[in-house]
């Protein structure tokens, strides 16, 4: 019996949700420090999933490895299409260059798993904005979010609605 076979639906609705978040942090940091994929990737493995840190008395929840994986490479892989699909969401004068670079990591984040037709749209929507709400949990940003991911989903996946 593997590991997955033992967790409980919960546990692994929650490993999903945890790499869903460490997906926007990963691409965040592959942006701003201009990290390879390869680097980027065996750095969450080896040092975020399931790691605590005592300094800081931080336990990262354990990921979803294969989510995790597949979300950082199709949004790096698809990133010209994922960022065209943002862009026709978003008001003509904030192209996706110009929204904070936590959103835009969200959204390539979110984009690669809408192109992915296992997880129904409405999920990948619900997912993210709860992923906005854990960066901008004071501020507007996760109805901006919901208002961006529904309009990408229909483009993305209309049959879906």
């Amino acid at each position: 019996m593997t590991k997955s076979e033992t967790l409980s639906g919960n546990q692994k609705r929650k490993m999903r949700s945890a790499s869903r978040l460490y997906a926007v942090q990963a691409l965040f940091q592959m942006e701003a420090a201009g990290q390879t994929i390869d680097a980027i990737q065996r750095e969450f493995l080896d040092h975020r999933f399931g790691a605590f840190v005592e300094d800081e008395g931080i336990e990262y929840i354990e990921g979803d490895v294969e989510l995790f994986g597949a979300l950082v490479t199709e949004a790096v892989n698809n990133q010209a299409r994922i960022d065209q699909m943002t862009d026709r969401a978003l008001v003509a004068k904030w192209p996706i260059a110009r929204i904070d670079p936590t959103l835009r990591a969200l959204f390539r984040a979110a984009g690669a798993e809408f192109l992915d037709p296992e997880t129904p749209p409405k999920v990948v929507i619900t997912e993210f904005v709860d992923v906005a709400r854990a960066f901008f949990p004071e501020s507007r940003e996760p109805k901006f979010v919901n208002a961006v991911l529904d309009h990408m989903a229909r483009e993305a996946r209309p049959e879906a609605f």
